[in-house]
Parts: structure tokens; sequence; C-alpha cells
């Protein structure tokens, strides 16, 4: 006769099996095709970068060909559709920036751009801080002081971007609008010519990337004010926060995540989320995010589905209240 603490332990081992069945069957169903990562940008930079360790890394463990195919082009959305129409089977994914996924469905709406609709979140992968600063010879040396340069003279006080509705140009409306004054926004064709024109005294401000900030911020060419993101960044650690600088409610971080195409198994969505914890948390891997300015950032599937749809819902007023189109 079986005690029912034997009955509790026996119901605890079948309750275990059917999902340990799963993800056996689930690597298994990855282990049996070749792997395509597409990158909806050109080589170099976050993106490339995230999805070449992730390709490396499958391919050491399913023992299959793993390729990165840079797709740029329309905004991403070349390698978007790609991998839209692709077979739902875990072997084709897309890696991409926050920017893409929560801002350009409500910039473009042309464009047919429906993420949670075509596609299964994988996982978020990294993350970067943004930053708010200036040219060295700007006599800001605060987000008040910034504020109040801006007050005394409205639209006098512009900021560079990589261009219309980035998240960065995002990022410079909210401030803006929660400090209440005008920053005349400078759009550019990339993040390079709008540093070159801070660094030059042509334009006195940007929000960018800490990644490519940071090495102006080290020589004193850069002057950085605040970060964008809800805590301060390690690699800046006496910056504040807007927050703490005196604008709450922002918490603006360029992140970069994966996805499969829809109708991809559970099974299969859930093996891979847990193989790109594992290849991201690899010490080597951590020392090259770690040279692009990036922290791994892992929220897994459903969560990933929640945060998606969370920004996309805090960008869609900004974009429609400012009136802000693609250009």
């Amino acid at each position: 006769m079986i005690s029912s603490l034997s009955r509790l332990a026996l119901a605890a081992i079948v309750t275990l099996v059917p999902p340990l069945a799963q993800a056996q069957d689930a690597a298994a169903q990855l282990a049996a095709k070749p792997f395509t990562l597409v990158a909806p940008f050109p080589p170099g930079g976050p993106v490339d970068t995230l999805a070449r360790m992730l390709a490396d890394g499958l391919a050491a463990q399913y023992k299959q060909t793993a390729i990165v195919e840079n797709k740029p082009g329309a905004a991403g959305n070349i390698g978007i559709d790609q991998v839209k129409r692709s077979q739902p089977t875990g072997h084709t994914l897309l890696v991409i920036p926050a920017g893409n996924l929560t801002i350009n469905p409500t910039l473009m709406p042309n464009a047919g751009l429906n993420i949670l609709g075509d596609f299964a979140p994988v996982s978020s992968l990294a993350r970067a801080s943004n930053v708010v600063a200036v040219n060295a010879a700007v006599p800001a040396k605060n987000i008040a002081e910034l504020v109040a340069m801006a007050k005394g003279k409205p639209n006098s006080v512009s900021y560079a971007t990589p261009g219309v509705g980035s998240q960065l140009h995002l990022a410079g409306e909210l401030l803006g609008q929660q400090s209440g004054v005008d920053f005349l926004h400078v759009a550019y064709k990339g993040s390079g010519p709008g540093l070159n024109d801070v660094l030059g005294g042509t334009v006195p401000m940007i929000i960018g990337n800490l990644p490519a900030l940071l090495p102006h911020i080290q020589s004193g060419k850069l002057r950085p004010l605040a970060v964008t993101d809800a805590t301060r960044d390690p690699q800046l650690p006496q910056v504040p926060t807007l927050a703490e600088a005196g604008v709450p409610g922002i918490a603006v971080t360029s992140w970069y995540g994966v996805l499969a195409p829809k109708g991809t198994p559970p099974a299969v969505v859930e093996q891979l989320s847990r193989d790109f914890a594992r290849i991201l948390n690899q010490p080597a891997n951590q020392a090259r995010l770690q040279l692009q300015g990036l922290q791994t950032w892992l929220v897994p599937t459903s969560a990933f589905g929640d945060l998606i749809k969370k920004e996309t819902a805090t960008w869609a007023p900004i974009i429609r209240s400012r009136k802000i189109e693609a250009q």
C-alpha cells in the first residue's frame, strides 16, 4: 500500500515529466535544421554583435550551421518581413532593437506592422543606457540649468538624435514635456553625424546611447547631465537619473530582443529563451557585451510580450500628440 506521502512524491514526479519531455522534444526539433538570425541593420553595432553571439552559441549547442543575415532597409522592415514570412519552427529568428517593436508600428501606420500579431516574443537580450549630454563649452552643468536655459529662450536649445521617431528623439520629446520646455530637435541620418556636430559645437546637446558617447565623456569633450534610465549606469555612477535631476516620469532604455514567427511552438520558444540566457551569461560573451557598453537584460517570453505592449502604449500618445511622422 502506498502512503499518502509516497503518493504525493509520485504525483510530483509525474507532474514534472511533461515539461521535461517537452523540453527534450523542443531541443530535438531545434537540432534538426540550420539557423538563420536576421539582423535588419548593416554589420557592426549592437544588433549585429548580439546576433553573432547567439549564432555562435546555437551552432555550438545544436551542432548545426547558424548564420547571421544582415537585411538593412526600410527602417528595419525588410528584415522584419522576411522573418514574419518564414516557417515557424524556431530556426529563423529576428534580432532587433526596441524602437522597431514599440515605436515603428505607430510611427509607420501604413507599414502593416503588427508585432505581437505576427511574432512570438522569445526574450530580451541586453540593454544600454541613454545619456543627455552637452558640449563641454555649454554653460549648463546639470539638468536644472539646461531647463532654465531653454525656458529663458524657447527653442534655443537644440538636441541631436539619429532620426525622426527614433527612441532618442521621443526621449527628448518626453524630456521637454515633463520639464515644461521646448527643445529643438535636429534629426540626422544615423548617430555619427549628429555626434560630430555636437562635438564641433554646432548643436549644443545630444541624447545618445552610452556606448557611442562614453569615449567623448571620458575625454571631457561632452558633459553628461543625466541618464534616461530608472537607475544610474555603473559606467557613469556619478551621473544622476532624470528623476534624481528633478524630471520624473522618464525611464527610457535602449534594449534589444529576439522574436520568432507567430505559430512557433511554445516549448520551442521557451527552449530558445533558456538557450539565449545561457549563451549571454558565458564569461566570454559578458566581456564582449561590456566592450559594447551593453548589460545583459533577460526578460523571457510572456513577460517580454508584456514589455513590448507596455512600451508601445507609452510611445503611441507622444507620437500622435506631437504629430511625429516617419521621414
